[in-house]
This record gives structure tokens, C-alpha cells and sequence, in this order.
């Protein structure tokens, strides 16, 4: 009988897709003690009221001896905000209906059981896996250490990503293009190597699909990077520099922050995006450096454009770099979870395992 509901408090949490982070994305209905729904609400930002106080907030006194139905546990510890499980309590509900438990260690099953330490029933699991799947990066981030990392190209139908010349704009159709400016707003951080910054100069913009636009962030060992790029103007969004620490006294462009890390490679620079609160983070990068991506586990998900064209030749640029495979047997194993038509274009998704 709750899932119906639940599915619109999931839908409410999405509204705030790529605004939550470090937090969880989280919807929250309250019904009153006959079952009308009287307060609905989702949490927009960090810092800003968590999705069951504006719930309640809308719902008044005519939440007593009713039900809060939340995708995810209600919090129980102090951070920007005060427990939600106070609020729950301090409301006079009668029962709450959880999605997902949160695997915070400051909650942890702790919301829960301070809810029916006060008396309240608590239902948990219902949509669970829908709960999960909306959550997967926040849940990633917690487990690991590390965002979720989306790894996007373009290709060719024969798999190229660029001419021999490397000319490269535009193999994919508009309708692709703009679904990446979406993917962007959907994320925290977006990544490309030096050379991608050379041969390309990107914005790295979601087009004013979020606001605040996402980290542009550049990973460079060498720090042979242009004097003069669109990256460097943050006016239009942030932009971070990182680097090893054997380059920390080259020069580099004013405007964008610097980050030196213990070791120049994906690992570190995840580690060090994931303790800044991000969630999920976007590659856009070269070969090379999705290939080294790939190879320490700082990929779970690939999103690839196919365009309708045929490239060829030997010396073409190709999505990723040498992954050290001797055999098949070693190749990485991928589970397609969907394909979408934008445009002439297709989009692959799949998950890397």
C-alpha cells in the first residue's frame, strides 16, 4: 500500500538532482491520521531544511497520529542541521516508512531505532532497491571514499573519437550535446587531462543547467598547460588545478585553485574530491587518462554517444588507452543498463564491475 506514495517522495528528491552533495538526495511525504496527504518535501541543498522538517513544516498540527513516508532513514546526529529524528518525534507521528537505510556511520540503523526507541512504528525497505539506485553515488562516496565516476565519449560507429588530424567537433548530433550538459548538471566535478585541455580547450559547462556550474577540474603531471584557456575564467565556474607534488613551483594561471596531491593519478584526485563532498563526478577526458581511470576503479558507470559515421584510419584517436589486458579472460565485465536514441545518435549506458 506505500508504494505508490513512496514513489512520489522519490520523485520529489529528484528535483534536486546534482544540489545535494555531500547529502543524499531525500523526498518525504506526511499524511494525517486518516491517510490524507497533508505535507510534502525534499531537500534541496546542503546546509538547507532536510526533506522530512519541510514536510512536517507544511503539514502543521494535523501531523499528529499520522505517517512520514522518507526515501532514506531520518538522520540522528547534529551537522548543519539538527536531527530529524527530534522533529519526527516532536511531531506526534504515529508511524514512519523508510525507503533506504542510510549508510552514514552517524546514522546507520540509529534512526531508526531512536524513532522506535520513541514508540513510533517504523516500516523499512519499501522501494528500497528504486531508493538505492537513486542514492547509488552518496552511497558509493560513504562506502568508499571515493564519487561515483561517469566516464563519457563520443565515438564513430567504428569506434573512433577523433580524425588522424584530431579534428573531433562535432561527431556526435546537437540532441547528444545537449543531453552532456545535462549529464554535467547532474554531477559535482568534471574531469579532463592536460591534453585534452591543449587539444580542445572545453568550457566544461552545463550551459546554465545548474547553479552553481560544477568543479572544472584539470589533472595534469606535467603542468604544460596553455597561459590562456576558457578553464581559467572562473567567472563562469570554478576550476581546479591538480597536480604531484614534483611540479608544485611551476607557474600556473591565475584564477583557478591548485591542489598538489601525494601522487598525480585518478586514485588521489578522487580521494581528494570526495573529502570536498563530491558525489559523483564526470570524466571527459583522453585516452590515457580513462584508461588509468579505469584501472583504479575510479569508473562505475560508462556513458557512451555512438554517432552514425564512419571515421577509419589507423592513426585515429580511440576512446580509451592501453588497459594492460593480456587475455580476455581480464577484460573488464559491464552490465547494459539502457540505451537511448538523442537524435541520429545512440547512448550506451553500463555499469563497470
Amino acid at each position: 500500500m506505500w508504494e505508490p506514495l513512496m514513489h512520489r517522495a522519490l520523485a520529489l528528491a529528484a528535483l534536486a538532482q546534482g544540489c545535494t552533495s555531500p547529502n543524499p538526495l531525500v523526498g518525504a511525504l506526511v499524511l494525517d491520521a486518516s491517510g490524507r496527504l497533508i505535507g510534502e518535501g525534499y531537500h534541496a541543498r546542503a546546509g538547507r531544511p532536510h526533506a522530512e522538517v519541510g514536510a512536517l513544516a507544511q503539514a502543521g498540527e494535523a501531523a499528529r497520529g499520522g505517517t512520514l513516508i522518507v526515501t532514506l532513514e531520518p538522520c540522528c546526529h547534529h551537522g548543519r542541521t539538527p536531527p530529524c529524528t527530534d522533529a519526527v518525534i516532536a511531531a506526534g507521528l504515529e508511524r514512519v516508512v523508510v525507503a533506504l537505510e542510510d549508510p552514514d556511520p552517524r546514522v546507520a540503523g540509529g534512526g531508526v531505532s531512536r524513532l522506535r526507541s520513541a514508540g513510533l512504528e517504523v516500516i523499512t525497505g519499501v522501494l528500497r532497491e528504486q531508493a538505492a539506485q537513486q542514492n547509488r553515488a552518496f552511497v558509493h562516496r560513504v562506502r568508499t571514499g571515493r564519487p561515483w565516476g561517469v566516464l563519457k565519449w563520443a565515438m564513430s560507429l567504428d569506434g573512433r573519437t577523433a580524425l588522424p588530424n584530431g579534428e573531433s567537433q562535432w561527431i556526435s548530433g546537437s540532441e547528444a550535446r545537449s543531453w552532456v550538459h545535462q549529464l554535467r548538471a547532474c554531477c559535482d566535478a568534471v574531469i579532463v587531462g592536460g591534453g585534452t585541455l591543449r587539444a580542445d580547450d572545453p568550457l566544461l559547462t552545463s550551459r546554465g543547467r545548474r547553479d552553481p556550474e560544477p568543479l572544472r577540474v584539470v589533472l595534469s603531471r606535467s603542468m604544460q598547460i596553455p597561459a590562456r584557456a576558457q578553464l581559467w575564467n572562473t567567472d563562469v565556474a570554478p576550476t581546479l588545478l591538480a597536480h604531484g607534488p614534483q611540479v608544485r613551483d611551476v607557474p600556473a594561471p591565475s584564477g583557478p585553485e591548485r591542489l598538489s596531491l601525494p601522487v598525480c593519478d585518478p586514485e588521489h584526485l578522487m580521494r581528494a574530491l570526495a573529502s570536498r563532498g563530491c558525489n559523483q563526478v564526470l570524466w571527459e577526458c583522453g585516452p590515457e587518462l580513462a584508461a588509468s581511470a579505469v584501472q583504479q576503479q575510479c569508473v562505475q558507470e560508462l556513458a557512451v554517444v555512438v554517432a552514425p559515421k564512419l571515421l577509419g584510419g589507423h592513426a585515429s584517436r580511440t576512446p580509451l588507452g592501453d588497459l594492460g589486458l593480456i587475455s580476455l579472460d581480464q577484460a573488464k565485465q559491464l552490465t547494459m543498463e539502457q540505451t537511448i536514441s538523442l537524435g541520429d545518435d545512440r547512448l550506451l549506458v553500463s555499469l563497470v564491475y
